[in-house]
């Protein structure tokens, strides 16, 4: 277990599950974190356990946060975006002092799905970057590549593109990077561990910076987090439909017990 960086295992719920379906959900899936098998670790290895993050709908939030209340404290609210003002007449966008008084401590920015139905920019993306930091509230930067770019030798262009004009002026102690090759996302086809780690390097390179905390993220599943974890590289995961099923994400979450 690499103690150096944060680790942290996101799931994306993206637009599914009702407020029934997340009770039934927690139901499931909060008698299997870490299980009796955490008595197992030393004081050092359960001071270092990962940050298990729930990225739900805005409107599971309320819901969420008052039943996460009682549970594990490795075990956080996140949000799928932010807008960068903190109110306004920006209709079906929500701000850091909303997420606040839900004590949401992750939110997505800059998610390739956002940016192709809803035209984010590299620009909007940093202005959400700096909405989030300034609530002190952490951001999870996706990036990645299409199968186009990846085919055509541009994929280190691109990200370096999206890293250089998303990160003007973030703070990088308070950042988490998700790399999501594009054509990887909800496909089934994911990307090798030993590719995903080369291009995580390749971001850690961009960045000049070995503290922040990098994921992969592309039909992550049980039977790959294994792989992907002992890479020196991968920090952690975001899981997109893995995470909706209780049973498969607590065996993604609990990849680090015997």
């Amino acid at each position: 277990m690499n103690y150096t960086r944060k680790q942290v295992i996101a799931g994306n719920w993206k637009m599914y599950k009702t407020q029934a379906e997340a009770k039934s959900f927690l139901l499931k899936f909060l008698p299997q974190l870490h299980g009796d098998r955490v008595l197992w670790l030393d004081e050092q290895q359960r001071a270092h356990l990962p940050d298990i993050v729930i990225c739900a709908p805005f409107t599971k939030l309320q819901f969420l946060a008052e039943t996460l209340v009682l549970s594990p404290q490795n075990l956080h609210l996140g949000a799928q975006n932010i807008h960068w003002a903190d109110e306004g007449p920006f209709t079906g966008e929500i701000s850091g002092q909303m997420l606040n008084e839900y004590n949401v401590r992750y939110v997505i920015v800059g998610h390739s799905e956002r940016r192709h139905y809803f035209c984010d920019t590299d620009e909007t993306v940093r202005k959400r970057l700096r909405a989030a930091q300034s609530h002190n509230i952490t951001p999870i930067l996706c990036v990645g590549e299409t199968k186009l770019q990846r085919e055509s030798g541009l994929a280190e262009e691109v990200l370096t593109s999206q890293l250089t004009n998303s990160l003007e002026g973030i703070d990088t102690d308070n950042l988490v990077i998700a790399y999501e090759p594009i054509w990887a996302i909800g496909t089934g086809d994911t990307c090798a561990a030993e590719e995903a780690n080369r291009m995580l390097k390749h971001i850690r390179g961009v960045l000049k910076s070995d503290r922040v905390s990098l994921l992969y993220g592309g039909s992550v599943k049980p039977e790959n987090i294994d792989e992907l974890m002992t890479q020196p590289e991968i920090d952690g995961v975001l899981v997109g439909g893995a995470s909706l099923d209780p049973d498969s994400f607590a065996k993604i979450v609990n990849f680090h017990l015997p």
